[in-house]
């Protein structure tokens, strides 16, 4: 049942998350719905955030491991999240900066993203292999949260979901100027998507495996989850704007937090 579980959540996490970023792109993001990047983005950074401190973390310590080790996970992971991102295995903030200068109408901005790609692979495969790796991580964080607890497994995979909704509208944006098919840019994207899958299978048998660390697999997601939301995420919410759109940035942010306890506290009671 949990491994069932794992494989229908990754696949609605890696591949719902595609679609969902493609839905918003056709329907136009900043239209009459007044819903941009910025939004998404404090949306996700919220629930990455209330689903590591309120509830990856609390589990992990409910656990038999001595608190200070778990910190010491914590920390690692932490550091070793930054030097992957160092090593551009995750692309992140390119692909939001694109989506962002698509959605505001300035298309060369995105084309000339694009050419900065080509040097580090021919049409966006670079760019697919960074997003599968991080995929495929995404898929053993969210087994080891299914694993300690059917709740806290839709809790993270839901979080899971909210941030890459805008990371995948940057890729589709990308994507879709170096392909002559919109359909080809989708399906490559959720193709990566579908590593999300692989990595539950992984990450399930693994924790199965070595049933006695997965208070260390909840830290390791819980630095994956802060990593994201504090180096990536807010970063690019940490500009210069008016009094209603920090308003509007802090309310999201806010929805996110509530979204993820409101998941939490219906997942509890069934």
């Amino acid at each position: 049942m949990t491994l069932v579980a794992i494989i229908l959540a990754t696949l609605a996490a890696g591949i719902g998350s595609v679609w969902i970023a493609a839905a918003l792109l056709r329907a136009g993001l900043g239209g009459r719905w007044r819903v941009g990047p910025q939004h998404l983005l404090s949306l996700a950074a919220g629930a990455l955030l209330a689903t590591a401190f309120m509830h990856l973390l609390p589990e992990a310590f409910e656990g038999p491991a001595d608190a200070h080790d778990l910190f010491t996970v914590l920390l690692l992971g932490l550091v070793f999240f930054f030097l992957l991102d160092k090593a551009e295995l995750w692309h992140h903030g390119h692909e939001h900066s694109a989506a962002e200068r698509h959605i505001h109408g300035h298309g060369h901005a995105a084309h000339d993203h694009h050419h900065g790609h080509h040097h580090h692979g021919h049409g966006g495969w670079s760019l697919l292999t960074g997003d599968s790796v991080h995929c495929f991580g995404d898929g053993v964080l969210i087994a080891s949260a299914f694993v300690a607890d059917m709740r806290l497994g839709v809790v993270a995979a839901l979080s899971v979901l909210a941030h890459e909704v805008p990371h995948h509208i940057g890729d589709l944006v990308v994507l879709r100027h170096s392909s002559r098919h919109r359909s080809a840019a989708l399906l490559k994207v959720s193709l990566a998507g579908a590593v999300t899958a692989l990595g539950g299978l992984v990450g399930y048998y693994l924790v199965e495996l070595w049933e006695g660390a997965l208070p260390y697999f909840l830290a390791i997601a819980s630095s994956s989850f802060v990593y994201v939301a504090l180096a990536d995420l807010i970063p690019q919410l940490q500009k210069r704007l008016s009094a209603a759109q920090t308003l509007a940035q802090i309310a999201w942010l806010a929805a996110g937090i509530v979204a993820v306890t409101l998941v939490s506290g219906l997942a509890h009671t069934h």
